[in-house]
């Protein structure tokens, strides 16, 4: 006989039965029961309040990310739901398991057009793995369990439960049980026979090029993708996601691929004989022309998720299951013939020879002016290398993604598949939080930082030691390159002459902040944020006309640059 429990008092049950002890949110009239028992079991629940439940969704979705674990997120009805579903889309292009907790009208009001209602089931039905309405109490627990069980098995993603107010108050029968595992349609075994015939294309081929995608590194197989890849002797290049999956100081290492790919990455796409992809989706930001994309090469896929494979890209082999598994399996079967070494050394060799000067890091000399490479070439030299580095969506993003050395997978925190400005703020709390013995820096640009600098708030109060890096040009820097490029030079609403004044803006939440113009002052800012321990902002002033590079035209074949790769 289990014991007689309110929906709220249940839903904190299901919470510790899942291991939960973060929970990030925003209070609101229908979720106030919840809250009431929140407020009860301090003790057991840490909850961090934002400031905007946008950057709740972004906190957990963070947290995710850097632990591994299922995050929670909860937020009321109407506009409190609504505005969760930049998040929740987020976190389902990226494959981050995040269970969000809505409060919704009670039943009796539902389809009413009742005060602060919103159908966020049906909003929300596109861009999660599965969601809830919980009319009846006495389902709540099971469907709770169910959501954590879907949200974290197979490929990860976001799953929504959407509770009525009066069903929070109702009483039924709850009974402890331990969580489960849930096999859905990408939980079948690993086909052996694919994978046979994947070592067999494998061993029998000299031109390998390996894409490390984010599937890498959230089936924790970095470090037998570089068993791989060391193993054959073959260039491996990485998606924005998959970034860290491979370490970007191994010489082995190409740099991204895409629409903002390397020289050396995008010619190893094209010219290789064997395309090995693992963990990817084949965005049509990596792939660009679809119908010249590794025209010469056998593509094999290796992906958890069945809905990839054929989606984008016609693969000639794949193999469907966890990477890291089909990795275990892969790799005692891999024994390239000792004739085809020299072959195989060549052909890393001609690759590697294309490997520009920002796959290299070069100590900042001098006192210099700050420029995008040189502001992360001096957080690099200033940070700990196992770093966490987070950041918002646009040029600073790939500057991140392209000058960083990172070595520690899941190091790079990015929204890659929805590309979301404002994504940065939150996700570096939660990122903080869930991993307290890691530095974070937050690198965002003007652009993004407008969007979610309430979020100092947050970090103020909950004393997190997140050091903002501002690449500051007074533009959206990347809708500026695509008007200079495409649109005539017609800066259409992109340039940012207006405030805020950041540094005072930090000041005003209590928080340092820095207005810099050289590496040297930059070094001095980070020393001193480094050894404060406390929030910081540094608003680096770079260039309106500074570019990423290098740069493929939208639907173009990747080796066809319209910007080339820069050394410096």
């Amino acid at each position: 006989m289990g014991k007689m429990l309110t929906g709220a008092q249940i839903v904190m049950e299901c919470l510790a039965e899942q291991g939960v002890d973060t929970v990030f949110g925003y209070p609101g009239g229908a979720v106030l029961n919840i809250y009431d028992e929140l407020y009860k079991n301090s003790h057991r629940f840490r909850h961090i309040l934002t400031s905007h439940e946008q950057h709740a969704a972004h906190a957990a979705d963070g947290y995710a990310r850097v632990t591994g674990k299922t995050a929670v997120c909860i937020a009321t009805s109407g506009p409190g739901a609504t505005n969760l579903v930049t998040g929740i889309a987020t976190a389902y292009m990226d494959s981050v398991p995040v269970v969000f907790i809505t409060g919704n009208v009670s039943t009796d009001l539902i389809g009413k057009d009742s005060f602060q209602e919103a159908d966020i089931t049906g909003i929300t039905l596109p861009i999660t793995k599965n969601n809830y309405l919980v009319k009846d109490v006495n389902k709540l627990a099971d469907v709770l369990r169910e959501a954590f069980a879907i949200a974290s098995s197979g490929r990860p993603g976001p799953v929504l439960v959407d509770i009525p107010k009066n069903v929070t108050a109702a009483v039924a029968e709850y009974t402890p049980k331990e969580p489960y595992k849930y096999k859905g349609p990408n939980d079948l075994p690993i086909d052996p026979e694919s994978v046979k015939k994947l070592a067999e294309l494998i061993n029998s081929t000299e031109k390998i090029f390996i894409l490390c995608g984010g599937g890498v590194i959230r089936s924790g197989a970095s470090e037998r993708l570089c068993e791989l890849a060391h193993k054959l002797g073959v260039p491996v290049g990485a998606t924005l996601m998959g970034i860290g999956g491979f370490p970007c100081t191994d010489p082995l290492y190409t740099g991204l691929v895409g629409m903002h790919g390397t020289k050396a990455s995008n010619t190893a796409i094209s010219e290789c004989e064997l395309f090995l992809a693992f963990g990817s989706r084949f965005s049509d930001r990596v792939i660009g022309d679809s119908s010249k994309f590794g025209k010469k090469a056998v593509i094999a896929h290796i992906d958890i998720d069945e809905a990839e494979i054929n989606k984008n890209i016609r693969a000639h082999h794949h193999v469907r299951g966890p990477i890291d598994e089909v990795l275990d399996m892969l790799l005692p079967l891999v024994n390239p013939p000792e004739e085809s070494l020299a072959a195989r050394r060549a052909w890393a060799e001609y690759i590697g020879s294309m490997r520009c000067g920002a796959l290299t890091s070069k100590p900042v000399s001098g006192d210099r002016k700050l420029t995008p490479k040189g502001i992360v070439d001096t957080v690099y030299a200033a940070s700990p290398k196992d770093t966490i580095i987070v950041t918002d969506v646009g040029q600073h993003q790939i500057w991140a993604a392209t000058y960083y050395k990172y070595v520690t997978p899941g190091t790079l925190i990015t929204s890659g598949g929805f590309g979301t400005m404002g994504y940065g703020a939150g996700a570096a709390i939660g990122a903080k939080l869930g991993r307290p013995d890691m530095r974070v820096i937050h690198m965002t640009g003007d652009g993004s930082f407008r969007m979610n600098c309430g979020e100092l708030a947050t970090e103020e109060f909950y004393n997190l030691p997140i050091i903002t890096v501002i690449f500051n040009n007074g533009t959206l820097g990347m809708v500026r390159q695509w008007q200079s490029l495409f649109y005539g030079g017609r800066y259409s609403q992109s340039t940012l002459d207006r405030g805020p004044d950041f540094v005072k803006l930090a000041e005003a939440y209590g928080i340092k902040g820095y207005d810099l113009y050289t590496t040297g002052q930059l070094a001095e800012a980070l020393r001193n944020a480094l050894e404060l321990g406390k929030p910081a902002v540094l608003n680096c002033h770079i260039g309106i006309n500074e570019t990423v590079t290098p740069m493929v035209a939208p639907g173009k074949p990747i080796t066809d640059f319209i910007l080339q790769d820069i050394d410096d």
